[in-house]
């Protein structure tokens, strides 16, 4: 039976995700990695997402961000994604991550800064 190489977190990481146009997908992605607010965004494309928006229901084709990160910068992940998005209202979710592979924890903490 294999042991388990993964190791306790001493640093806090988050999974974070927003949804906005598909045309911004790239632009904003780019901020979040460019600032080194995060070490990885995935764009998945064509999401259709059925909300309801000042009393209208919506159905709309949208891109979601999957954002990796270390806790301490969520609010420089929400000022970027804040000061550059297109909603009145953006989607921010963040989730704590529970495990996952050293190598790629250590990743995502040596692509980062917190300044």
């Amino acid at each position: 039976m294999a042991t388990s190489v993964l190791l306790p977190l001493m640093t806090e990481y988050i999974f974070a995700l927003t949804t906005c146009p598909t045309k911004e997908a790239d632009v904003l992605a780019r901020k979040l990695v460019e600032a080194r607010a995060c070490a990885c965004v995935n764009i998945v494309e064509r999401v259709r997402s059925i909300y309801r928006w000042k009393d209208r229901l919506e159905d709309e084709q949208e891109s979601i961000l999957l954002i990796k990160s270390e806790k301490r910068n969520r609010k420089k992940l929400w000022k970027i994604i804040e000061n550059n998005h297109s909603y009145d209202v953006p989607e921010f979710i963040v989730m704590s991550v529970a495990d996952g592979s050293p190598d790629y924890l250590r990743w995502i903490s040596g692509s980062i800064s917190t300044e």
